[in-house]
């Protein structure tokens, strides 16, 4: 695992959020996951994990930023939104500090658990979600998260390659 740092992002890393989301997105567009021009979250998405408390970005030992993670509470659950790591810098374990990191916060709140949705095709998707403990969820327990799915759907996305996950804290 490469030496880097997370902290808190602020406002003033947007931009730096976005490029990392920007050059990610290319890798999931290799898998197959995604089509068209690279979307990234907009500042609604950005702001709304920021307020939450649940935005954090790593950075490489040079303090440039490599990747991030953005959750919110939906329903009473943390609801990751977003990670994102530089192709740069993927396979080298900073997705998942970044994700024990936020499941953490969420423990920490008392959380029941936390949730996403993710293509269940690319195979450094769902299955890295599944090693930190995520399951599938394919029952009506969370209805909210099919609205979710319904509004990827909406966006472009492929409905037969997104799955919606649960991990129980």
């Amino acid at each position: 695992m490469t030496d880097s740092l997370i902290r808190a992002a602020t406002a003033e890393d947007f931009p730096a959020l976005r490029a990392i989301e920007h050059a990610a997105f290319e890798t999931l567009r290799r898998a197959g996951a995604v089509s068209g021009p690279a979307a990234v979250s907009g500042d609604a998405d950005l702001r709304r994990y920021l307020e939450a408390d649940c935005l954090d970005l790593a950075m490489d030992a040079a303090g440039q930023p490599i990747g991030y993670v953005g959750a919110s509470l939906l329903e009473g659950w943390l609801h990751v939104g977003e990670l994102d790591v530089h192709p740069a810098w993927q396979r080298q374990g900073i997705g998942r500090r970044l994700m024990k990191g936020i499941l953490d916060k969420g423990r920490a709140c008392g959380l029941p658990g936390a949730t996403l949705t993710t293509d269940r095709l690319a195979a450094f998707n769902a299955p890295f979600y599944a090693s930190l403990g995520f399951r599938p969820v394919d029952d009506a327990s969370l209805p909210w998260l099919q609205a979710i799915l319904d509004a990827e759907v909406a966006k472009g996305l492929d409905p037969a390659r997104r799955l919606a996950m649960r991990l129980d804290f």
